[in-house]
């Protein structure tokens, strides 16, 4: 196999954007370029989506002017997409790769973007086509394998404190029982990260409910009592992933659905 081989490079971005996920993508190409191996840059449209259909957008003479203003500029610069890949689709993704002469595949997202680079890699060497299929971690939910903090995390933690600092000031003025529902499918990370910004003993979120425990509606009941009778309000972040001891998601139990 080649140090470095010769041809097209492939950027895209899949799942949900992120404050920071058009800072990979624009690493990814400002790098990209300055080896002389490399003879174009795409970008993907709507992710893989775009590959199959071959919806590209031509990067390589970008001005680094513009590449730099997308850097900063939140949400997917090259738009994203929901598709899971199975492995007919990842074939799809090789066969378009290998007619354009593509032999760096980046693709930016989370667990399923990982899975997708896995499949596509392992077409590559059935069919003994050098390709280099990189996974470039993108996810809120900071629920990646082998990672401590991942890019997007630490925006959307921030994001997720400063609300509660300020649903804190609102619920500290007109007192009463506050419930923020914060995302992380079954991580509870960002949830966590709901406390970061507290400054005093008495300010939300009093309660902090993550899905890696199980949740018990009588013991919500009596914990959201104990702190509004200390406190005379109470301020609770929950992950939408919370669930019960036997895995049943608590949203269901609260909306009879």
């Amino acid at each position: 196999m080649s140090a470095v081989l010769e041809g097209k490079v492939l950027v895209a971005q899949g799942g949900g954007p992120t404050a920071v996920i058009n800072q990979s993508l624009v690493g990814a190409v400002l790098e990209s370029r300055k080896f002389p191996q490399v003879t174009r840059v795409y970008g993907a449209l709507h992710g893989v989506n775009g590959i199959v259909n071959e919806d590209f957008l031509d990067l390589t003479e970008e001005t680094t002017h513009n590449l730099e203003a997308v850097a900063v500029t939140p949400s997917s610069g090259m738009c994203s997409t929901r598709d899971k890949p199975d492995i007919a689709y990842c074939k799809e993704i090789f066969k378009v790769c290998q007619a354009h002469d593509v032999r760096y595949f980046f693709y930016i997202g989370g667990n399923d973007s990982a899975d997708t680079c896995r499949i596509v890699n392992q077409e590559s060497e059935k069919a003994g086509y050098e390709l280099r299929v990189i996974h470039i971690p993108k996810t809120i939910d900071n629920d990646l394998k082998v990672t401590d903090h991942c890019p997007g995390f630490g925006s959307a933690a921030k994001f997720v404190a400063q609300a509660f600092a300020g649903a804190n000031l609102d619920n500290r003025a007109l007192p009463g029982v506050y419930i923020g529902i914060v995302m992380g499918r079954h991580a509870g990370f960002l949830t966590a990260a709901s406390c970061l910004a507290r400054q005093y003993p008495d300010d939300g979120p009093h309660l902090i409910y993550l899905p890696e425990r199980p949740f018990k509606k009588t013991d919500f009941l009596k914990d959201v009592k104990k702190n509004f009778d200390k406190y005379g309000r109470c301020i609770i972040a929950a992950s939408e992933g919370i669930v019960d001891a036997k895995g049943v998601p608590i949203v269901s139990q609260f909306t009879g659905g």
